[in-house]
Protein backbone atom coordinates (compact mmCIF):
# COMPACT_ATOMS: atom_id res chain seq x y z
CA UNK A 1 0.00 0.00 0.00
CA UNK A 2 2.30 2.43 1.11
CA UNK A 3 5.52 0.51 -0.96
CA UNK A 4 4.04 1.36 -4.23
CA UNK A 5 5.60 3.10 -6.88
CA UNK A 6 3.74 6.03 -6.55
CA UNK A 7 3.60 6.11 -2.99
CA UNK A 8 7.93 5.86 -2.86
CA UNK A 9 8.21 8.01 -6.07
CA UNK A 10 6.36 10.65 -4.23
CA UNK A 11 8.62 9.93 -0.68
CA UNK A 12 11.75 10.47 -2.62
CA UNK A 13 10.96 13.42 -4.32
CA UNK A 14 9.69 15.25 -1.47
CA UNK A 15 13.24 14.21 0.39
CA UNK A 16 14.97 15.45 -2.68
CA UNK A 17 12.85 18.56 -2.39
CA UNK A 18 13.72 19.50 0.94
CA UNK A 19 17.48 18.62 0.62
CA UNK A 20 17.47 21.20 -2.06
CA UNK A 21 15.45 24.15 0.23
CA UNK A 22 18.20 23.32 2.74
CA UNK A 23 21.06 23.45 0.01
CA UNK A 24 18.82 27.41 -0.47
CA UNK A 25 19.09 28.16 2.78
CA UNK A 26 22.50 27.35 2.85
CA UNK A 27 23.51 29.05 -0.33
CA UNK A 28 22.13 32.14 1.40
CA UNK A 29 23.27 32.40 4.50
CA UNK A 30 26.45 31.78 3.04
CA UNK A 31 26.26 34.58 0.25
CA UNK A 32 29.13 36.92 1.85
CA UNK A 33 31.14 34.36 2.95
CA UNK A 34 34.80 34.35 0.82
CA UNK A 35 35.32 31.39 -1.65
CA UNK A 36 32.26 29.70 -0.86
CA UNK A 37 30.26 27.99 -4.01
CA UNK A 38 26.84 27.02 -4.07
CA UNK A 39 25.13 23.94 -3.50
CA UNK A 40 22.89 22.30 -5.72
CA UNK A 41 20.67 19.99 -5.91
CA UNK A 42 20.02 17.08 -8.57
CA UNK A 43 17.37 14.17 -8.16
CA UNK A 44 14.95 14.12 -10.76
CA UNK A 45 16.52 12.50 -13.58
CA UNK A 46 17.34 9.70 -11.56
CA UNK A 47 14.10 9.47 -10.15
CA UNK A 48 12.63 9.43 -13.64
CA UNK A 49 14.51 6.74 -14.39
CA UNK A 50 13.53 4.59 -11.52
CA UNK A 51 10.35 5.28 -11.84
CA UNK A 52 10.46 3.94 -15.75
CA UNK A 53 12.18 0.58 -14.72
CA UNK A 54 8.91 0.41 -12.36
CA UNK A 55 11.66 -1.14 -9.74
CA UNK A 56 10.43 -0.21 -6.05
CA UNK A 57 13.84 -0.84 -4.80
CA UNK A 58 15.59 1.44 -7.41
CA UNK A 59 13.23 4.40 -6.70
CA UNK A 60 13.99 4.23 -3.04
CA UNK A 61 17.69 4.48 -3.20
CA UNK A 62 17.36 6.73 -6.02
CA UNK A 63 17.92 9.66 -4.08
CA UNK A 64 19.37 13.32 -4.57
CA UNK A 65 22.80 14.14 -5.33
CA UNK A 66 24.93 17.73 -4.03
CA UNK A 67 27.28 19.40 -5.67
CA UNK A 68 28.74 22.72 -5.92
CA UNK A 69 28.12 24.97 -8.93
CA UNK A 70 30.53 25.87 -11.62
CA UNK A 71 29.40 28.78 -12.28
CA UNK A 72 31.66 31.86 -12.13
CA UNK A 73 32.72 33.49 -8.90
CA UNK A 74 32.76 36.74 -8.08
CA UNK A 75 35.97 38.76 -7.01
CA UNK A 76 36.22 36.52 -3.74
CA UNK A 77 35.51 33.37 -4.76
CA UNK A 78 31.66 33.23 -4.04
CA UNK A 79 29.51 32.40 -6.68
CA UNK A 80 26.06 32.41 -4.61
CA UNK A 81 23.31 34.96 -6.72
CA UNK A 82 20.85 35.83 -4.85
CA UNK A 83 17.94 36.04 -7.96
CA UNK A 84 18.80 32.43 -8.76
CA UNK A 85 18.51 31.31 -4.99
CA UNK A 86 15.25 33.25 -4.68
CA UNK A 87 13.86 31.83 -7.90
CA UNK A 88 14.97 28.46 -7.21
CA UNK A 89 13.32 28.50 -3.11
CA UNK A 90 10.18 29.47 -4.59
CA UNK A 91 10.49 27.04 -7.44
CA UNK A 92 11.10 23.95 -4.87
CA UNK A 93 7.74 25.82 -2.21
CA UNK A 94 5.94 25.21 -5.34
CA UNK A 95 7.09 21.85 -6.25
CA UNK A 96 6.85 20.75 -2.87
CA UNK A 97 3.31 22.10 -2.09
CA UNK A 98 2.23 19.81 -5.30
CA UNK A 99 3.62 16.79 -3.94
CA UNK A 100 1.87 17.36 -0.02
CA UNK A 101 -1.58 17.64 -2.05
CA UNK A 102 -0.62 14.61 -3.96
CA UNK A 103 0.25 12.80 -0.80
CA UNK A 104 -3.10 14.18 0.66
CA UNK A 105 -5.41 13.17 -2.43
CA UNK A 106 -3.84 9.88 -2.21
CA UNK A 107 -4.65 9.08 1.41
CA UNK A 108 -8.00 10.79 0.98
CA UNK A 109 -9.00 7.81 -2.08
CA UNK A 110 -7.42 5.69 0.71
CA UNK A 111 -9.68 6.51 3.51
CA UNK A 112 -12.63 6.54 1.29
CA UNK A 113 -12.25 3.32 -0.49
CA UNK A 114 -11.63 1.66 3.19
CA UNK A 115 -14.94 3.38 4.08
CA UNK A 116 -16.69 1.75 1.27
CA UNK A 117 -15.11 -1.74 1.66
Amino acid sequence: MFGDVTSVALRVAMSGLAARQRATADNVANIATPGFLAGRVQFEDSLRDAVRSGDVGRIASSGSTTSRSLEPTREDGNNVNLDTESISGTDTVLRYQLLTQAVTDRMSLLRTAMRTS
